[in-house]
């Protein structure tokens, strides 16, 4: 399978949803909840309905696998992976980190990729063993290679109350191991900015196939590592938590994120 043709239709359909995006900026939001803290508007479903027809065009063979209407099977063999408004919930307070995330799933990995931040102004891509790029300029992950150097991103999932804990214990050696920590609360975007070597690294819990779909790919080829949170395992679609990276310092933050979550709360020891 060639990708020129299909970059150039998966560009413009993420444009288009752009344009759905930019003009809902401005209006009164209709927000929905599907969970405590989980969000829907109707922004979402109208990007998920166009990117459907779009994409449906594009490469009629490929299923479509969207958040807001995946059956909880994962993706087939060939299937657009979708996320059709990632940051919802800064969508719904106006908190510009939100982006749009396309995926095109092929036995078993990525191929194709986008993520456009309409709010942002960039829209970065990426095409298996072609590179990366932002607004059609290539780029690179970081050199930077000691971490109290590095910048590293994370984000909460909406299980929170599942994983607080050990948020909480890698937070804390995060903090005090690198240069400082991000949360704007989009996924997409936190791996196109390790992509582009603006964040050293990014790690997060709970994540779902359309949240690391098209970002992995952008990391791996702007030259990074994507995997799972112990630095060992490969990372799979869908899987607990990722890990990515510029690569120099994926060790040492999975050093930080294979802690013993009862040593790091400082619970007494047997005896003490």
């Amino acid at each position: 399978m060639t990708y020129t043709h299909l970059m150039e239709g998966l560009l413009a359909a993420v444009r288009k949803a752009g344009g759905i995006i930019r003009q809902d900026w401005e209006q009164n939001r209709e927000i929905a909840r599907k969970g405590r803290i989980d969000l829907v508007t109707q922004t979402d479903l109208r990007v998920e309905a166009l990117l459907r027809e779009e994409l449906g065009r594009l490469l009629p063979e490929a299923a479509f696998y969207g958040e807001e209407s995946a059956d909880g099977r994962g993706p087939g063999e060939l299937s657009w992976v979708v996320d059709p408004l990632d940051g919802t919930t800064n969508f719904a307070h106006a908190i510009p980190f939100v982006a749009t995330s396309v995926g095109l799933w092929r036995e078993g990995r990525t191929v194709l990729a986008a993520v456009n931040a309409p709010m942002l102004g960039e829209l970065f891509s990426a095409a298996r063993g072609q590179g990366a790029f932002c607004n059609g300029r290539p780029i690179r992950v970081s050199r930077r290679a000691e971490l109290e150097e590095c910048i590293v991103a994370t984000g909460f999932p909406y299980a929170i109350e599942r994983y607080a804990e050990r948020i909480l214990a890698h937070m804390r050696r995060m903090l005090l191991a690198t240069r400082g920590v991000r949360r704007p609360g989009a996924a997409a975007v936190d791996l196109a900015y390790v992509a582009a070597g603006r964040y050293d690294g990014f790690y997060e819990y709970g994540l779902k196939p359309w949240d690391t779909a098209a970002g992995w790919l952008l990391v791996e080829e702007a030259g990074g590592r994507v995997g799972a949170m112990d630095g060992v395992a490969p990372y799979l679609l869908g899987a607990e938590g990722v890990l990515a990276s510029n690569g120099l310092v994926h060790e040492a933050l999975a050093a930080l994120l294979r802690l013993d979550l009862e040593a790091a709360e400082g619970a007494p020891q047997s005896g003490a």
